[in-house]
């Protein structure tokens, strides 16, 4: 029986070459898209590819949204194999220092894309994902979530204080940890993935990796075997530090 998988902010870059890496492995691919007739037009593209691909409307902070997407999904298929959330947004770019800058209304912006909403979608499709065989959840966070690594004076990424974004990012990791501690003895496994720094409108075209290479790391995630990891902050099968 073919595995579905669902992603969220999946009509371009990183979300929509997840779904193609993902469709050409077999797995039926939803793209969650807030704006439909961009999905449908992403889902077309991959179809002309040779992909199942569907589209569903998700804006991922929208409650009656993720409510109708997991109708859909349930009545459609029964069951949902892997989640990927990926939709995540900015309001600071890549810099400067925003500690003592950014707003309130930025914070709570970012949070409730970046953290809120994939709670929420989480918890409306985890009676899905308990129906599979061997679930699957990935949650898209970035290396600027990493507190140790912000903490560490010469790391890669000490100078990069982009606060609501790598909070926003440190809140989803806990989120994964607590999550996998609640999933445990199910077949359920939930993992964070850094993608890399890719070129994408968030990333810009400074950014060294293509689509196709920040997609992998999602994609090894969402197809891993029974004896794979739980719990863990991932990028291109090397963990990275809390």
């Amino acid at each position: 029986m073919k595995k579905v998988a669902l992603i969220t902010g999946a009509n371009k870059a990183i979300g929509l070459e997840t779904g193609r890496q993902l469709g050409k492995l077999g797995v039926t691919v939803i793209l969650g898209a807030r704006d439909l007739g961009r999905g449908e037009a992403a889902a077309a593209g991959l179809r002309a590819e040779g992909i199942d691909a569907r589209a569903v409307k998700l804006d991922v902070v929208d409650a009656a949204d993720i409510a109708a997407a997991a109708e859909y999904v349930e009545s459609e298929f029964g069951v949902l194999d892997i989640l990927v959330s990926n939709a995540g947004m900015s309001t600071e770019g890549l810099g400067p220092n925003s500690t003592l800058t950014v707003t309130d209304e930025n914070l709570r912006k970012t949070f409730d894309t970046n953290f809120f909403a994939v709670v929420n979608v989480t918890n409306a499709f985890l009676p899905l994902l308990r129906k599979s065989e061997a679930g699957r959840i990935v949650n898209v966070s970035s290396i600027l979530g990493s507190v140790t690594l912000h903490a560490t004076p010469g790391s890669p990424i000490y100078d990069a204080k982009i606060l609501a974004y790598d909070a926003s990012k440190s809140a989803l990791n806990a989120y994964t940890v607590h999550l996998a501690y609640s999933l445990k003895d199910t077949k359920i496994k939930v993992n964070s993935a850094h993608p890399g720094w890719v070129k994408t409108d968030m990333g810009t075209d400074a950014a060294p990796m293509e689509l196709v290479d920040g997609a992998k790391t999602e994609v090894e995630l969402a197809t891993l075997g029974e004896d794979g990891p739980t719990g863990g902050f991932f990028h291109m099968g090397q963990a990275l530090p809390w």
